[in-house]
């Protein structure tokens, strides 16, 4: 088994993967107060939980937008299986020509989701992901990155709205929505929600405008299950898709496969 390790600044997301396959997939808190030996006893816990052997454990990859994260993960795993894990940064190869004023501030969770996505869907390709920050990387028909945007994530927003506006309360999204709400809350919901769902469609549409194509569109991450069914443009809803991504990047910088 290998560990796929995606390291958000709100969640962090552990996939275990057997023999191409992902086994499980679970998510933990981002806590950049636990030291290294809590979070081996999380993932200890999680193994367990999922009948894992840790001597079963042949290595790992991991991407973080978190830089002490980054650091402590690795000791983590290293301290409980004895294996050191790859992590997605500069001399890691991903067959992406990353066409950026500058390439190596391009987030690593940025470049796994594009990495998986060009494997799996025709280009041109936009990968919008919607965690803290909203996110969207563009892959043209050559496999260049070309560009993306960042959006302040929906909740965000939402919670921001409520603490500067006294009389709007902090509400929740799940739920059915209507286009127009009969209350604050449901005005609020609404408003969140769909008007979100058409900021997507909207984007697309100019985004397709722009590279005169079809563009395979593709929402990630942990607020897109609440917002795809509000859309009226075609988005693949890939939850996973980081997941996915760090498994074909431990498969193609893995030793043994460098020296094949």
């Amino acid at each position: 088994m290998i560990l796929a390790i995606d390291i958000g600044n709100t969640n962090i997301v552990l996939g275990g993967i057997v023999a191409g396959e992902q086994v499980f997939s679970v998510r933990l808190a981002s806590d950049r107060n636990k030291t290294a030996d809590q979070y081996a006893l999380d993932i200890q816990g999680i193994l367990s939980m999922h009948g894992v052997d840790i001597r079963d454990i042949e290595g790992g990859i991991l991407s973080s937008v978190v830089p002490y994260l980054r650091a402590v993960l690795p000791e983590a795993i290293k301290m409980l299986t004895g294996v050191d894990i790859m992590v997605v940064g500069q001399g890691l190869e991903t067959g992406l020509s990353i066409c950026m004023d500058d390439p190596s501030t391009v987030g690593s969770d940025l470049i796994v989701s594009a990495v998986a996505a060009r494997a799996k869907y025709p280009a041109p390709i936009a990968v919008i992901d919607m965690g803290t920050a909203t996110t969207m990387s563009v892959i043209d028909e050559d496999g260049h990155y070309i560009g993306g945007m960042i959006i302040p994530g929906l909740w965000v927003s939402v919670n921001a709205l409520s603490a500067r506006a006294a009389q709007l309360p902090y509400i929740d999204l799940t739920g059915p929505t209507e286009l127009l709400g009969k209350n604050t809350v449901d005005c609020m919901r609404s408003g969140a929600v769909i008007g979100c769902a058409a900021m997507m469609d909207g984007i697309i549409d100019r985004l397709e405008k722009e590279l005169g194509k079809p563009v395979s569109a593709i929402l990630t991450g942990g607020v897109s299950p609440l917002i795809e069914p509000y859309c009226t443009h075609k988005f693949y809803l890939e939850p996973d898709i980081i997941i996915a991504g760090l498994q074909i990047l431990y498969e193609k910088n893995r030793p043994w496969a460098k020296a094949e």
